[in-house]
C-alpha cells in the first residue's frame, strides 16, 4: 500500500479568513470532480467553525458551476439522540448550508437518530449498511474537526473504537463530551478517503493541533487525530490561534 503523503498546513490569520479559503476550496474541489464525471461521496463535520464555512459556501455558491444535485453527503459522526434535537450535526448542517443550496434530499445520508434504531450499536450498523451502499464506501472528501483531547468524529482518546477495523461505523456510549450516545464512522471508514481536511480554530485546540502535527506523531490512542490521512492529500487548515503551538 502506497504511504500517505506528508499532510499540508494552512494557516490563517483570523477565524473569518479560514472560514472562506475552506468554502472556495470545497467549491473549487467539488467544480473539478463533477467536470471529470463524478458524483463525490463527502463526509462533513459539525461544530462552530464548520457552521461558519457552510454558510460560506451558501455565500460563495451561486458564482461556481456545482451541480447540487450530484453530490452524496455523509457525516463523519452523529449525536445518538431525537431527530429533532439541536445535538445533532445534521440539524445545522440542513439549515446553514443544505437545504439552502438546493441538495437533493435523496443524496443526503444522516446517521439514524434514535426515532430510527433502537440503540447506538443498531444505528452504526444501519449507516454502515448505507455508506457501503452509496460508492462503495468510498469518500472523495472528509472533514473533520479535532477537539481540544485530539478527538476526531467520535472517536476519543483511549475508547476502545479506536482499534475497531473491521466495520465502517460504531456505537459510541460515555462520551466525554455531551450527548453520551453517538454514531461514528472508524478509522478503516475515514481513510478510505482521497482528501481529508482537518478544519480548526481557536486558541483551545492549539495544543491538541500541536501534539497531532509533533515529529514523531504520539500514539493514536492519545491523540486520535493521527490516526486520519487521505490517500492523495491532508490538508490542516488553521487560523493563527489553533496554529500557535506547531
Amino acid at each position: 500500500m502506497t504511504t500517505p503523503p506528508v499532510p499540508r498546513v494552512e494557516v490563517h490569520e483570523s477565524r473569518s479568513d479560514l472560514a472562506t479559503s475552506v468554502a472556495g476550496a470545497f467549491l473549487r474541489l467539488l467544480t473539478v470532480l463533477q467536470a471529470s464525471g463524478d458524483v463525490p461521496s463527502i463526509a462533513l463535520t459539525g461544530g462552530t467553525i464548520a457552521d461558519e464555512i457552510h454558510r460560506e459556501i451558501v455565500r460563495l455558491a451561486p458564482g461556481t458551476e456545482v451541480d447540487w444535485s450530484r453530490v452524496e453527503f455523509f457525516w463523519g459522526d452523529e449525536r445518538f439522540v431525537a431527530p429533532d434535537s439541536d445535538d445533532r450535526n445534521a440539524r445545522a448542517v440542513r439549515a446553514d448550508f443544505l437545504d439552502l443550496v438546493g441538495v437533493d434530499p435523496a443524496r443526503v445520508h444522516e446517521m439514524p437518530s434514535t426515532a430510527d434504531a433502537p440503540d447506538v450499536d443498531a444505528a452504526a450498523t444501519s449507516y454502515a449498511d448505507e455508506v457501503r451502499a452509496v460508492g462503495s464506501g468510498r469518500f472523495a472528501l472528509v472533514m473533520l474537526g479535532v477537539g481540544p483531547d485530539g478527538h476526531v468524529a467520535s472517536l476519543f482518546p483511549g475508547f476502545p473504537q479506536l482499534d475497531v477495523d473491521d466495520r465502517i461505523a460504531v456505537g459510541v456510549t460515555g462520551s466525554p463530551k455531551p450527548p453520551p450516545e453517538r454514531v461514528s464512522l472508524t478509522f478503516a471508514a475515514l481513510n478510505r478517503a482521497d482528501e481529508v481536511w482537518f478544519v480548526v480554530s481557536g486558541a483551545d485546540k492549539a495544543e491538541a493541533v500541536g501534539r497531532a502535527l509533533s515529529t514523531p506523531p504520539p500514539d493514536v490512542h492519545e491523540v486520535p487525530a493521527v490516526g486520519v490521512r487521505g490517500e492523495a492529500e491532508t490538508i490542516w487548515f488553521l487560523d493563527h490561534d489553533s496554529a500557535s503551538r506547531i
